[in-house]
């Protein structure tokens, strides 16, 4: 089993809800999916009345960094997955890059244990390609796998050898697990704070150009051809990366990839008023750049949105720009700024985001994908479209609040989560 989480589940009648072009209801009977009609049966259970609320498989982020262990003043286990239920999600995967690093069977499991206890909703926690994240020894990935392990990635580093990166491919394939990697030429990106190009240069910050990442797509993409074994692309940002990718798809290389929120959302024009939570990595680019993006969300060459949630404490970031760690959180407003910044505005149609927030990730990492389906483990949410909201830190479940978004008025609502067939989020 990749996932775990709490135990126990509910008996729920949503009623009115809005599937497609239909109202109906929905009958969850011990956390499967019994029925889907009108005017069912209560048999008894709890009511929830939709009113003609948005009901839609629930989401899937690949990609979150929970903090535990080592840095839970950022984040435990609990918020953050607390967060991730008031976002829509019913799984997530969370980031190996913790202290100690998960590359050991034994952090592994007292991970799993711990979650099994403190989530919130399944959680699958990803286990380090090289040992300590260190990129010079693989660990001992068969048997990381047999333990749980949900992928391999050394999440924020890239592994620098070209040979080391293949023969963790090679291994990889007795796993059945993919490698999620995030690519950059460290040579290239060294002292870059922001974006290399106009705005960078007019703020004087140190740029970090797009070829720091697209060199390295290019090499992975390239070594999983030779060695016919699939990879994952962690938050692509740049056009060119795009282009290797959706080129690589059409030779046949079994490769998928993701993008963030803020990478969809927004461009480097934004650091303009250098507040710290715009400083990600890898960082916001330029209006082509965020085109490319969207076109690839769009025809499915990106198949997945990942939030790459990433907590920092106050401290860390009210800083200057500059001195500011990169990262910034998203589970919690993922689906509103998306609806808000790419639905409304017609770039991309509700379906396709709310595909490539559920299902798409969810197939790319071995997880059953979420269905509205008799039969379906309940994993749905309660969805709000019209609903207008402002951002604010004190509402957080996260215990950081370094968001892009707060303060800032969203259209776009959660309202319920249902996860592995029990009610993890209420409005």
């Amino acid at each position: 089993m990749i996932l775990v989480g709490p135990r126990g589940t509910d008996d729920l009648v949503i009623r009115r809800a809005r599937l497609r072009k239909t109202t109906v209801d929905v009958r969850i009977d011990k956390g499967v999916i019994a029925a889907i009609g009108e005017r069912l049966d209560a048999n008894g259970h709890r009511v929830i009345e939709a009113d003609g609320l948005l009901v839609a498989p629930a989401f899937v982020d690949p990609h979150v960094h929970l903090r535990t262990p080592g840095r839970e003043d950022e984040e435990t286990l609990a918020s953050g997955t607390a967060a991730a239920a008031a976002g829509g999600y019913c799984a997530i995967l969370a980031m190996p890059n913790t202290d100690p690093v998960v590359d050991s069977t034994d952090v592994l499991r007292g991970l799993r244990a711990r979650a099994a206890e403190e989530a919130a909703i399944p959680v699958g926690f990803t286990a380090a390609i090289t040992v300590g994240q260190a990129g010079a020894q693989l660990t001992e990935m068969g048997a990381l796998a047999d333990a749980g392990a949900a992928a391999f990635t050394d999440d924020g580093r890239p592994v620098s050898s070209a040979g080391l990166m293949r023969r963790a491919l090679e291994y990889n394939a007795i796993t059945g697990r993919r490698l999620a990697l995030h690519c950059e030429e460290p040579s290239l990106t060294r002292g870059g704070h922001m974006h290399m190009g106009s705005v960078s240069a007019e703020l004087g910050l140190g740029g970090w150009p797009s070829l720091g990442e697209s060199l390295g797509v290019a090499r992975e993409l390239s070594l999983a051809r030779d060695t016919a074994q699939p990879l994952h692309l962690m938050h692509l940002s740049a056009r060119e990366s795009v282009e290797h990718l959706r080129a690589a798809q059409a030779a046949g290389v079994d490769a998928s990839a993701e993008a963030t929120p803020h990478h969809l959302c927004l461009t480097d024009e934004a650091v303009r008023s250098l507040d710290p939570n715009l400083k990600m990595n890898p960082p916001l680019r330029t209006s082509d750049d965020r085109a490319a993006l969207v076109e690839a969300l769009n025809d499915g060459t990106i198949a997945a949105v990942a939030t790459d949630h990433a907590p920092h404490s106050r401290e860390e970031k009210d800083v200057p720009f500059e001195a500011a760690p990169f990262g910034v959180t998203g589970l919690e407003t993922a689906f509103a700024a998306l609806h808000t910044h790419l639905v409304e505005p017609g770039l991309v149609s509700l379906e396709t985001l709310l595909e490539r927030m559920s299902a798409g990730p969810a197939r790319i990492f071995g997880l059953e994908p979420p269905r509205i389906a008799v039969g379906a483990a309940a994993n749905l949410v309660l969805l709000d479209p019209a609903a207008s909201w402002r951002v604010r830190e004190d509402r957080f479940r996260s215990r950081s609040s370094n968001s892009w978004l707060v303060g800032k008025r969203l259209r776009g609502k959660v309202v319920l989560t249902v996860a592995a067939g029990r009610v993890a989020y209420e409005a």
